[in-house]
């Protein structure tokens, strides 16, 4: 429950607004059921970036609009819960505009059929949750783990954003549904592994599949409504989302069955026992999540009928009770002010409707009939022992997370309300109806779903197996007796060790606490990557960022050379014989003598000021060579431009105070060296260039119509003033503000001598 507001007070307009968006969103989505469930699928496109290849596209189908079901759906209940959680919290507002528009993100990403579309919102789901999560910046530990979560997802997100670009190369285009007729190119061009282990890298980071899994419990540290927001329909089923939708491309080989099937695996089972050792109500379902995330994955690791109508089925399931159970907990710490297990107890007789909709959404969590829950197990043991190769190690591993899962089932929806009272802060109290009918409802349809299976075959599954697999005919029927078959035998192993593992559960959980005390902590690990990337960064920044001017300078060019230099070489981009050719007239002789002697003064004197006036005479054969090709007026510019600089940056130095001779410790033979491979370098440069062939479009467009469109015969003033006008004028007053600024420095300068002076005049 949030501290510091006021409960009788209410939210007014600005709490039932967005529940009424959001509803209407819903209600809008539900009118294509029909048409979808019956295989149609729609789409619209608006031109974003033609030239890019990227448009703002959007495709509903069965896995789409499935998604879009369950995040405006849960979404409205989630809105409307929170409306009585946070009742005249003072910064309400601020929070229904967070949770809104991470609703909508997340409506864009599973609706956008184009790739970069859907990154972009895609990034909005990070900044949108990082701003729930750390919607009480007053909290340390909420601050971190928004960060964390920004961070983490952030950084998966780049990765991926590259594997995207790359797949759009490969497969011609970043339309994914035109992607998926070049799904055999693309699978055996060179560049499929990259771009699997990019995208793979966001989807595993977003889903928070192990080694990545800290961060989503560490997400707890947000409002309930917005914990049960994430875990349900939304952002952590952004990665299941992008696998399952890339699936017809990217799914058929070795890697990607492999890759899913173990990352999925490990992920299910070991943070399954994480959550049994959880004591907080909020965190054993944060770990049950990742369980749920792990085990999707590893259905989408292969391509049978089987695999993706558990992959569907399940997803409704886990949606459904893992909302419903959030806002129970909700409930539970509203009306008694803890979710510590230890304290929790008897709280049926106080709370009779949410003990009621607790105990539905469990036994779906659980996998008992007649719920939904068992129909999704059942199906996901059909598809393991149907596996091939790896069909023993699915199986084992799907038996020990489904057991484990039944175990924290009761510890969350059954023990707090069942048994001796325990001694709570706050007296229970049942939760208003704002923030029971939502879990009520879901829990309900868990138990309607398992009922009438039916109905959810029509409307979900069929259409979102037709989605991935392309043909509706490989989808399953879900049944909730089957007969006497493997899958019922796996499903009563469940039973009877998720019951011993709930009997056993303190003792359990005592083992669980010493094995976890012993064992390193991914979330100290994530901040001793964090220390050294500052440890890193602090060293980096003494280098490059001494403040010293000449140390920047140098650092820069010598990058340069680097860079440029290295390519150069590595590319045998320059054929300096024909360049000699090219330098056997005498012709530019004098200038070039007049040059090599100015940089030499300019380089060895001792005094600034002949630095300076030597730095003048370059420029001033410079011009000369300008006159020499026929460019007078480019030759005055360039004279005019080298007599103020000299006398300008003469009367400034004049100003400086402290200005003496360099002395004989200074950098000039580094520096000269350096001038030397820089002016290598652009020499080189410039003699590749003109040893290519020179695209004269500019030329001729310029040549063309300086006169009769800019009414002017110089090309280069018609240029500078016409056809660049507005860059011209931004030149301009980067020069004047820089000017203007130096004026105030010397200004100051002048000041604080002249205080000097009369400070030691007068004493």
């Amino acid at each position: 429950m949030a501290a510091g507001h006021d409960e009788a007070k209410g939210n007014g307009f600005v709490g039932w607004l967005p529940v009424l968006l959001s509803a209407g969103i819903f209600a809008f989505f539900l009118q294509f059921l029909p048409q979808i469930a019956a295989g149609d699928t729609l789409r619209v496109e608006w031109a974003w970036a033609p030239s890019l290849g990227v448009a703002l596209s959007f495709l509903v189908d069965g896995l789409s609009l499935t998604f879009a079901l369950l995040i405006s759906g849960i979404g409205t209940f989630v809105l409307l819960y929170s409306n009585s959680y946070l009742a005249g919290h003072p910064q309400y507002g601020r929070f229904a505009l967070y949770l809104f528009s991470f609703m909508l993100s997340m409506l864009g990403l599973v609706l956008s059929d184009n790739l970069i579309g859907l990154f972009v919102f895609w990034e909005l789901t990070t900044l949108t949750s990082y701003l729930l999560i750390g919607f009480d910046n007053e909290s340390p530990k909420a601050r971190r783990s928004a960060l964390q979560a920004l961070l983490l997802t952030g950084a998966g997100g780049l990765a991926m954003l590259a594997g995207l670009i790359l797949l759009g190369a490969v497969g011609g285009s970043f339309e994914i549904s035109q992607l998926v007729p070049q799904a055999e190119a693309i699978k055996g061009s060179g560049l499929y592994v990259p771009i699997l282990i990019l995208i793979l890298a966001g989807t595993f980071t977003k889903s928070a599949q192990v080694p990545f899994h800290f961060w989503l419990p560490n997400a707890m540290a947000a409002p309930t409504p917005v914990s049960a927001f994430l875990h349900s329909a939304t952002m952590v089923k952004a990665g299941v989302y992008l696998m399952a939708r890339l699936h017809p491309v990217l799914s058929g080989t070795e890697l990607w069955f492999w890759t899913l099937t173990i990352f999925g695996a490990v992920t299910a089972v070991f943070t399954s026992v994480l959550s049994l050792r959880q004591d907080d109500l909020k965190q054993a379902l944060a770990y049950s999540t990742l369980m749920a995330l792990g085990t999707l994955t590893m259905l989408l690791a292969p391509s049978s009928g089987y695999a993706i109508t558990a992959f569907a089925t399940f997803l409704v399931v886990h949606s459904l009770y893992k909302a419903a159970l959030f806002l129970v907990v909700g409930c539970v710490d509203h009306g008694t002010g803890t979710r510590d297990a230890d304290l929790l107890g008897g709280l049926a007789r106080f709370m009779p409707f949410t003990a009621f909709t607790a105990a539905l959404a469990g036994l779906s969590m659980a996998g008992l009939p007649p719920f939904i829950g068992y129909i999704g197990k059942e199906l996901i043991y059909a598809n393991t022992i149907t596996a091939g190769d790896a069909a023993t190690f699915v199986t084992v591993m799907a038996l020990a997370a489904n057991a484990l899962m039944f175990a924290v089932a009761g510890v969350v929806a059954l023990r707090p309300f069942w048994g001796k009272r325990g001694d709570t802060p706050l007296e229970p109290h049942e939760a208003p109806w704002p923030m029971l009918a939502g879990p009520m409802v879901l829990a309900l349809l868990g138990l309607a779903f398992g009922l009438m299976p039916l109905l959810a075959e029509v409307n979900f599954t069929t259409p979102t197996v037709a989605a991935i697999l392309g043909d509706a005919e490989k989808a399953k029927h879900l049944h909730l007796w089957a007969g006497v078959n493997t899958e019922l035998m796996l499903s009563l192993a469940t039973f009877a060790i998720g019951g011993l593992l709930l009997a056993l559960y303190r003792p359990v959980r005592r083992f669980l606490e010493a094995a976890d005390a012993a064992t390193p902590s991914f979330d100290n690990g994530w901040d001793n990557i964090l220390d050294a990337l500052y440890r890193a960064a602090k060293w980096q920044t003494g280098i490059l960022q001494s403040g010293n001017l000449q140390r920047y300078l140098f650092t820069i060019f010598a990058t340069f050379v680097v860079a440029v230099g290295g390519t150069l070489l590595l590319k045998d981009a320059v054929n300096l014989g024909v360049a000699l050719d090219d330098m056997n007239s005498p012709r530019h002789w004098p200038e070039l003598v007049l040059i090599v002697a100015a940089a030499l003064v300019t380089a060895s004197s001792r005094s600034r000021m002949l630095a300076v006036a030597a730095l003048g005479v370059q420029g001033i054969a410079v011009a000369l060579i300008f006159i020499s090709f026929g460019a007078p007026d480019v030759a005055i510019t360039q004279l005019l431009v080298e007599t103020l600089v000299v006398v300008l940056v003469a009367v400034a130095m004049l100003s400086l105070p402290f200005l003496d001779e360099r002395g004989k410790n200074d950098r000039r033979p580094k520096d000269m060296v350096l001038a030397v491979l820089c002016g290598v370098v652009v020499s080189a440069v410039l003699i590749g260039v003109l040893q290519g062939p020179l695209d004269l479009r500019l030329t001729d467009f310029f040549e063309t119509t300086a006169a009769p469109e800019a009414f002017g015969r110089n090309i280069v003033n018609v240029i500078l003033v016409d056809f660049r006008a507005i860059d011209t004028f931004g030149e301009i007053a980067v020069i004047v503000v820089a000017a203007l600024s130096a004026y105030a420095l010397l200004r100051t300068t002048d000041s604080s001598r002249d205080r000097d002076e009369e400070e030691e005049e007068l004493s």
